[in-house]
This record gives C-alpha cells, sequence and structure tokens, in this order.
C-alpha cells in the first residue's frame, strides 16, 4: 500500500529526473568549438625562421615596420565541448562560445579539415600573389612569389598577404613604406580582382593583434560591428572593401594627409 505524498516529497520526487536530466547535459559533448585570440605572424619579416614572402624576378625593399596576419585558435573538431565548457567561457571576452560548423564547416575528420584549410590557404596565397601583381603592373611571368606559413589554414591571411607583397615591391610608391613604420595588423580574404571579403573571429583578432603590438588594424566592413565589440584600447580600425583601398587608407594615414576610413 502507497502512502500519500506531501507536497514537498511529492516535487522532490518529480524534480529527480530533471536534475539528472541536468546533470547529463552538463557532461554531454555539444556541437560548439571555443576559440580564443591565436597567433600573429608579421608576412613582411620570418615565421618560425622561414622568411614568409620570397620574390624573384624584381628588387625587393628593404622595408620598416610591420604587418601582421592575425588568427584564432579553437578547440579541435573532435574536441569534447560540454554545457560546463560553454558557460564558463560564455561571457569571457577573450573566448567565444562558436557553432562547430561556422569553424570547421568543411569535413568530420581532423585529416579532412587540415586538408580543406590546406587548399584554402593555397588558394588565398595565389589570389593574393595576382591581385598584388595586377595593382602594381606586374607580369606572373616575369615576377615570381611564393609564400610560406607554417602551421596556419584557411583564406583569412589573403589581405595582409596582398599588401606585403606590394610593400616589398613597391612600397607607398614616393620610396617610403606602406606602413609607415607602423605595426598594422588585419584580416580578410581577398580574390584576384583585388576585392577584399568578410571573415570570422574578428573580435578575438582584434585582442591578439593589440597583444602583439598593432595600433592598426584592417577589418572587412562588413564586420565592423563586431571588431568594435571587443575592441582593445589603443587599436584603430581602418574598414576596407577592396585593395586600393586598404592600399590608399595606409598611404594616407602613412602620410598624414587625406581622408582615413574608419569604423
Amino acid at each position: 500500500m502507497l502512502s500519500r505524498l506531501t507536497r514537498p516529497q511529492a516535487v522532490a520526487v518529480c524534480a529527480l529526473p530533471v536534475v539528472a536530466l541536468l546533470a547529463t547535459a552538463a557532461f554531454a559533448p555539444l556541437p560548439f568549438s571555443v576559440a580564443q585570440p591565436g597567433m600573429t605572424a608579421n608576412v613582411l619579416g620570418e615565421n618560425k625562421g622561414t622568411q614568409v614572402i620570397n620574390v624573384s624576378g624584381a628588387p625587393v625593399r628593404t622595408t620598416s615596420g610591420q604587418l601582421r596576419m592575425v588568427t584564432i585558435e579553437a578547440t579541435g573538431p573532435d574536441a569534447r565541448v560540454t554545457l560546463g565548457d560553454v558557460a564558463d567561457n560564455w561571457f569571457r571576452t577573450d573566448r567565444a562560445v562558436m557553432p562547430r560548423d561556422a569553424v570547421y564547416p568543411s569535413g568530420n575528420t581532423v585529416k579532412e579539415i587540415e586538408k580543406h584549410n590546406e587548399a584554402q590557404m593555397r588558394q588565398s596565397q595565389d589570389a593574393a600573389t595576382q591581385a598584388a601583381l595586377t595593382y602594381l603592373g606586374l607580369s606572373a611571368d616575369k615576377v615570381k612569389v611564393t609564400l610560406k606559413l607554417a602551421d596556419v589554414g584557411g583564406p583569412s591571411a589573403g589581405l595582409l598577404f596582398t599588401l606585403g607583397i606590394i610593400d616589398k615591391l613597391h612600397g607607398d610608391g614616393s620610396g617610403g613604406d606602406l606602413t609607415g613604420g607602423r605595426t598594422i595588423a588585419g584580416t580578410g580574404t581577398i580574390d584576384a580582382s583585388g576585392k577584399v571579403g568578410a571573415v570570422g573571429g574578428v573580435a578575438l583578432k582584434t585582442q591578439a593583434a593589440r597583444r602583439d603590438g598593432a595600433t592598426v588594424f584592417l577589418v572587412p566592413k562588413a564586420e565592423c560591428t563586431d571588431a568594435r565589440a571587443e575592441l582593445p584600447k589603443g587599436l584603430r580600425l581602418i574598414p576596407v572593401t577592396t585593395l586600393k583601398g586598404a592600399v590608399n587608407s595606409l598611404e594616407a594615414l602613412e602620410k598624414g594627409r587625406g581622408s582615413v576610413p574608419s569604423c
């Protein structure tokens, strides 16, 4: 014979499945990745002992200043991200919880993703070279450019690669550096025609840029709002949509005259 449960007892008994469900959810893997500011690299110099930009068939300038491409680091596609991880990182300004498919849209295994990212990097480098040589009016048959950047994949360094090639071959057109001696960082894809495309994780990339000494950050114009969200103090945003616009902005900034757009 079952005795009648008091109200507190009934609540406690009914709550048991809920508690069990919450406990299970807290430790169950979720389809998210946790990202943070990653490494940066000066494309005008060396990365891990190897020159990033190598040119043959044309004289190369000695540059000052830096053009730093930026990255984010994220938990791997097979990493176990739980509700507790999401809760711990959701409100941190130096972390971002992102859908795993937004970080790794290209496959289910680490090998598939690495292969895809390497292919994207090669395509980005080819487009950067073509965009730079076209901008300078140089022939790819005469001028050869090789780009090497270890342990980085994806297309988001395209804009910085292109600017680095231009700075090494041409500078600001009057003998000065495109950087004006500054440490300039940025992100953005580029196509062969010089169109700059949006990327992801810009709020984390601005933090990586400022951490490594940048005072100016080139950002795809469509992502100005995201870039402003957690903008570090002392970092100036310059929105870009095309290679020509980026070069014009840097030349105006370097010479101290002309209009420099802002987000």
